[in-house]
């Protein structure tokens, strides 16, 4: 029987922190767009060394066309190799990454269980690769400026592929039996593991059949394919770095993101949203809580003003995802909040945690938190599968990949 390949996977040599560098905790970092300013200033204080020197340097005022923050991410990433801070494996291999976290909220503690190799940067059209949120301009702008100074990749896209039987799973054990090339805990008490299988053994066979899911890094993905079509003669510009997870895998997690919206008038909303929902007061965050467990397919979410607490649940949506209902009938038809002012945050601010977003509204810093039951694997996977897309900020995968575990260099 002949297989039509899919998804393709290289083993790949990249470059590594040494010994020379330090520990291995001053040098790494959160992905570029989870820094804020106050995490910036953190990690260029811990080493000289760390990666956000790279990935996102301080801008001046006095930055020139020949002196600014991406001439400098290479400078940096050229010294640093020339000097033996990064060193390059000796052989091309596949990389098993463990991640050992505590959920939020719940506690559980769990292992998510993936790999670090190469895959084919592949145009959308060709239903490998699946996105499923749409993307931004200034971001890939951003990225794409730092490709092309630097012709490295140095953090990660997470991508999900299926493996019911978790065959690959059960290699990543094996490898994971010896001693780690790379052990990190984080800023968030999330231990950060990583192995090597040299050559990639039986993986990039065993994932020649698999479709490929963006969990996180839509902006560098389509970064990639950019770089790629701009050079068609350079040699490994058709591929990028990924950490592969398999999404039936039991340590993978998706955390409910809450909307916090702000700049609008309340006074109307509840009467609005009842010719849609049936709307209901609830004393505490308990009464949400069991409705969700016992929801079935149908929509429910909780809105905090003020001190008051409401469960809204949808009287048509069935199956439907929450975070579109949302979207569509109370944040557009509710409260007139277009699509447009909804990609430019004209309005909204996003929070992790139920607690933390009701707190907002008590506090009167949102006008009204709307809160949602985390989107499962099991949408996330249909909606791409389908070639459609969700809202920005429907997934909150965690924890996130660290940046500067391995860097992919264009040789």
């Amino acid at each position: 029987m002949v297989f039509w390949k899919l998804a393709k996977i290289y083993p790949f040599q990249p470059y590594r922190y040494t010994a020379k560098a330090g520990p291995l905790s001053d040098l790494v970092t959160q992905p570029y767009d989870k820094i804020s300013p106050a995490m910036q200033a953190q990690y260029l204080a811990k080493s000289p060394y760390n990666l956000v020197r790279v990935i996102l340097g301080p801008r001046t005022p006095e930055d020139t066309a020949t002196d600014n923050v991406y001439t400098r991410a290479a400078a940096f990433l050229k010294q640093w190799i020339a000097s033996g801070i990064l060193a390059r494996e000796e052989e091309a291999a596949v990389f098993p990454y463990f991640q050992e976290f505590t959920v939020p909220e719940s506690g559980e503690r769990m292992v998510r269980k993936g790999f670090i190799a190469l895959g084919a940067v592949e145009d959308y059209s060709a239903k490998i690769v699946h996105r499923h949120e749409q993307t931004l301009s200034g971001p890939k702008k951003d990225r794409l400026d730092l490709l092309r100074h630097t012709h490295a990749h140095f953090g990660q896209l997470f991508m999900l592929y299926p493996d019911p039987a978790c065959a690959i799973d059960a290699l990543l054990d094996q490898a994971a039996a010896a001693a780690p090339l790379a052990e990190v805990t984080d800023e968030y008490g999330v231990i950060h593991r990583v192995w090597k299988i040299a050559g990639g053994g039986a993986i990039p066979e065993l994932m020649a059949d698999k479709k490929l899911v963006i969990a996180d890094g839509h902006h560098r993905y389509e970064t990639a394919l950019a770089f790629r079509d701009e050079n068609p003669g350079l040699s490994g510009a058709d591929r990028v770095m990924m950490t592969f997870i398999n999404m039936h895998s039991p340590g993978l997690r998706i955390l409910a993101t809450h909307r916090l919206v702000s700049r609008v008038s309340t006074a109307d909303f509840l009467a609005n949203a009842a010719q849609d929902f049936q709307v209901e007061e609830i004393p505490s965050l308990d009464r949400l809580k069991a409705a969700w467990a016992d929801s079935g397919d149908r929509t429910i979410m909780g809105a905090a003003i003020g001190q008051r607490l409401y469960l809204l649940e949808d009287r048509k949506a069935r199956g439907e995802l929450d975070v579109r209902v949302l979207h569509d009938r109370l944040l557009g038809k509710a409260l007139g909040i277009g699509e447009e002012a909804v990609r430019d945050e004209k309005h909204l601010r996003y929070v992790r945690g139920l607690d933390a977003a009701v707190e907002e509204a008590r506090q009167g810093k949102a006008e009204i938190a709307f809160l949602l039951r985390p989107t499962s694997v099991q949408q996330v996977a249909g909606t791409s599968f389908a070639g459609g897309v969700m809202p920005q900020k429907s997934t909150d995968f965690y924890p996130k990949v660290l940046t500067g575990l391995a860097i992919y260099k264009l040789e």
